[in-house]
C-alpha cells in the first residue's frame, strides 16, 4: 500500500503543476501536447500488447470482457462517478472537462502492465521499485492531462487507490499461485486497452471507444489459460 500512496502523491503533484501552469499554455499547444501524449500512450499500448504469447487468449478475453463490461455499462458508471464528484466540487455547475479528465486519467493510470506487475511485486515482496517508476511516469502525464482536461485528473487517485491498492492486498493472498503466463497475458490485454485509449486521445475514430466497458477483459486470462490448458489436454487425449 505505501507504493500506491507514493503513486497517488506523484499524480497529485503532477496534476497541481499542470493546473498551475495552464494559463501559460495556449490552446494550440495543449492540443499538440494531447496528441503527442496520445502517441506516447499508443506506443506503450502496442509494446504491451505485442508481448503476448497467446494471441487467441487476448482476442477471447477482449470479446468476452467487452460483453461483460457492456452489460454492466462500466463506462457510464465511471462517467456518473465523475459527474457526481464534479457536482460536489463545483456546486455552481462549472468544472469544464472534469468528467473527461477523471475518466481518461483513471483508465490510463489504472490499466497497464506496470499497475498489475508493480502491485503484485509490492504485495508479494514489498518491492516498490516498479510502482514508484510508474508513479513518476504518471506524474509527468498528469501535468499534460491536468493542463488540458482540468482538475478531474487529480481525482483519478481515488480509483487508483482502489485498483492498485486492491491488487496489492490480493497479491499477498493469491499472488503466489498466479503463473507468469497469466501476468503476461493480463499485460497484453491491458496493452490493447491502452491502444484503444490512445485512439480516443488522437480522435482517430468517428465515435469514442468505450474503453471502460472493456475493463473486465484484463482479468479474464486468470480463467482462460487454465481452461484452455485443460481443454487442450482433454482433446489431445481423445486423438
Amino acid at each position: 500500500m505505501p507504493a500506491t500512496f507514493i503513486n497517488m502523491a506523484l499524480v497529485l503533484l503532477g496534476g497541481g503543476l499542470g493546473l498551475a501552469f495552464k494559463g501559460f499554455i495556449s490552446d494550440r499547444l495543449m492540443s499538440i501536447l494531447t496528441h503527442a501524449l496520445g502517441l506516447c500512450v499508443l506506443a506503450i499500448g502496442i509494446g504491451n500488447a505485442t508481448g503476448t504469447q497467446d494471441m487467441l487468449c487476448v482476442i477471447v478475453c477482449m470479446v468476452i470482457g467487452t460483453v461483460m463490461g457492456s452489460a454492466i455499462d462500466i463506462e457510464r458508471r465511471l462517467e456518473g462517478a465523475g459527474d457526481l464528484l464534479r457536482a460536489k466540487v463545483f456546486r455552481n455547475g462549472s468544472g469544464g472537462r472534469f468528467t473527461e479528465g477523471f475518466v481518461n486519467a483513471s483508465l490510463l493510470f489504472c490499466v497497464g502492465a506496470m499497475a498489475i506487475t508493480g502491485s503484485i511485486e509490492a504485495g508479494l515482496n514489498g518491492n516498490y521499485e516498479i510502482i514508484v517508476s510508474k508513479g513518476a511516469i504518471d506524474g509527468v502525464t498528469a501535468v499534460s492531462f491536468a493542463a488540458t482536461l482540468g482538475v478531474g485528473v487529480m481525482f483519478s487517485v481515488i480509483p487508483l487507490l482502489v485498483y492498485q491498492g486492491g491488487i496489492t492486498l490480493l497479491a499477498g493472498w493469491v499472488g503466489p499461485y498466479l503463473p507468469a503466463a497469466v501476468i503476461t497475458e493480463m499485460t497484453a490485454v491491458g496493452g490493447a486497452l491502452i491502444v484503444a485509449l490512445a485512439v480516443n486521445m488522437l480522435e482517430l475514430g468517428r465515435e469514442k471507444i468505450k474503453v471502460g466497458n472493456m475493463l473486465p477483459a484484463i482479468f479474464l486470462p486468470i480463467a482462460y489459460l487454465p481452461l484452455a490448458q485443460w481443454l487442450g489436454g482433454l482433446f489431445s487425449g481423445l486423438f
